[in-house]
């Protein structure tokens, strides 16, 4: 590296990420293969580690535009709590004020601002399927999809602590209805028409996370649609976090968004 690359890390509901104001394009000029460069980077215990990383990047007609990759080195449309995380980033650095919007893959997202609490618009809901069947190895089982930014499979349990969460959504995720592109896997469980559980195996990361922002959205469509729940509705993550979940003409993700440390990435981190 020509000269020092500083990060952030953050955190949304157990999510984390690493995120870097490469709005003078200094990432591509430093690292001519950008997955290998977020593959180490996001390497737990030899790296800085995380469920992704995100490019800030110059936006013509909005305050930024961002690029979300998973820890794989995919890159995903969208990231419900990397955008809650994008949006403080970006008011903590003076690229935007409390009110902002910025270009991803999937649409124009907005965001507004009351502190660390960071409230998401999301773009509209898409290809919204209701209780239909799949077959497994060993049986057939129902469940419902919808996108919302990001593919995701939906399934209601009546014990989300006793689902072998990285088993069954690792089945899921790679089952050829979805593609060759595959989904994110949402379990939950309805207390009531406000308050919902979840859990979510999560591709890119391959595995359960402590939340997924466009899980928790994706799981309130489909149950309001249902008739099962209210708006707004709060769901409980794996991290411990609320999130407050908009359901309507439009969508939002509501939530805190953390700074864990600022930092200075050294090339043996990448070694």
């Amino acid at each position: 590296m020509r000269e020092r690359l500083e990060f952030w890390k953050m955190s949304a509901s157990g999510n984390d990420f690493i995120i870097i104001d490469n709005r003078d394009g200094k990432v591509y000029d430093y690292f001519k293969d950008i997955t290998e460069f977020i593959v180490k980077i996001c390497r737990r215990h030899h790296s800085v580690g995380a469920d992704g990383l995100i490019l800030i990047e110059d936006s013509k007609s909005h305050d930024f535009r961002w690029r979300f990759f998973n820890s794989d080195g995919s890159e995903a449309e969208m990231c419900g709590n990397g955008g809650r995380c994008a949006a403080r980033f970006a008011y903590m650095k003076g690229i935007a004020g409390e009110k902002m919007a910025f270009e991803t893959i999937v649409g124009v997202i907005k965001a507004t601002l009351h502190g660390t609490r960071v409230k998401l618009q999301l773009t509209q809901p898409e290809d919204l399927k209701l209780d239909y069947p799949i077959k497994l190895e060993d049986k057939e089982i129902f469940l419902s999809s919808v996108n919302t930014g990001v593919p995701h499979a939906i399934l209601i349990v009546d014990d989300i602590e006793r689902i072998p969460v990285s088993e069954l959504g690792r089945t899921i995720r790679y089952h050829g209805a979805f593609g060759d592109k595959g989904t994110n896997v949402d379990f939950v469980e309805i207390i009531d028409e406000h308050h919902l559980k979840i859990r979510t195996y999560e591709r890119g990361v391959e595995g359960e996370t402590y939340a997924c922002g466009t899980g928790a959205v994706a799981v309130g469509v489909v149950l309001k649609e249902k008739k099962l729940i209210k708006s707004p509705v709060n769901i409980e993550t794996r991290g411990g976090e609320i999130l407050k979940i908009y359901i309507g003409d439009e969508v939002y993700l509501e939530g805190e968004a953390h700074i864990i440390y600022e930092g200075i990435l050294h090339e043996e981190a990448l070694s």
